[in-house]
C-alpha cells in the first residue's frame, strides 16, 4: 500500500469484485449483484484485481 488513498481505491476494487463477479456457494456459485446468462460466444478473460483475480465473461 501506498498510503491511505491507495488503499482505500483497493478496497473499492475489492468490495466491487466480490459484490458483482465473485461466485457464491450460498447462491448455488451465482454472484449477490443479478447478471445475465451469456450462453454464445467465445471467452475471455479480463484481469481484475491488479491481475490477481479474472472475470471470465462470453464475447
Amino acid at each position: 500500500m501506498f498510503g491511505e488513498a491507495h488503499l482505500r481505491a483497493v478496497l473499492k476494487a475489492y468490495a466491487s469484485y466480490y459484490n458483482e463477479v465473485r461466485t457464491h456457494l450460498s447462491l448455488e456459485k451465482d454472484a449477490p449483484d443479478f447478471r445475465r446468462t451469456q450462453k454464445i460466444g467465445r471467452i475471455a478473460a479480463i484481469p481484475i484485481l491488479a491481475r490477481m483475480r479474472h472475470q471470465y465473461i462470453r464475447v
